[in-house]
């Protein structure tokens, strides 16, 4: 499983990213979670993109920018020390949002 966490400059969302692999790592879940910004994500290769709540009023260009899963931060999350809610969110949103199959192909951006 890739997520990426996507902020302003990249460096809270590298913490939260840090936070949600390890606390994933612990829950037995093999998953990538990298850092990004919304120039980057276009760019990236992810199964859920997780949103910090400082670019909400970017949310729908986001969404716009990939074909995965988008999810907005709470905006306390940068007190989730442990990443556990960032793990339950990102659970929860791939439960309810399933990734298509990796085998096989993702339309092309803006195609219907």
């Amino acid at each position: 499983m890739r997520i990426l966490v996507v902020c302003g400059a990249g460096a809270s969302s590298t913490f939260v990213a840090q936070r949600l692999r390890r606390a994933a790592s612990d829950a037995g879940l093999d998953w990538l979670a990298s850092a990004g910004t919304e120039s980057t994500i276009d760019q990236a290769v992810a199964d859920l993109v997780l949103v910090g709540p400082h670019l909400a009023a970017h949310l729908e260009a986001i969404r716009g920018a990939t074909d995965a899963p988008v999810a907005m931060l709470p905006d306390d999350i940068f007190a989730d020390r442990d990443g556990a809610r960032t793990l339950a969110l990102a659970q929860q949103m791939l439960s309810s949002d399933p990734p298509p199959a990796s085998d096989s192909p993702s339309p092309a951006k803006g195609t219907p």
